[in-house]
């Protein structure tokens, strides 16, 4: 799982009838074989996480607009 610095984090509950967790990744602080992130949750926490193989990595990039290209003939 690689990511980056301003990718969000999803995280399952730990307990049922709990919503996922979601936090923006402020640091990376392993590498992709051992990948540890400083993550700041959605309540403003800030945790290190382990991800586990239930975590997923959302891109923070936005897709840019794209542009219309008209054809002239």
């Amino acid at each position: 799982m690689a990511a980056k610095p301003g990718d969000t984090i999803r995280a399952p509950s730990e307990k049922v009838g709990q919503p996922e967790r979601r936090g923006k990744i402020v640091e990376v602080l392993g590498d992709e074989a051992h990948p540890r992130y400083k993550v700041r949750w959605e309540d403003a926490h800030e945790t290190v996480l382990v991800p586990g193989p239930d975590v997923s990595v959302e891109s923070g990039r936005r897709a840019s607009p794209r542009s219309s290209e008209t054809t002239v003939t």
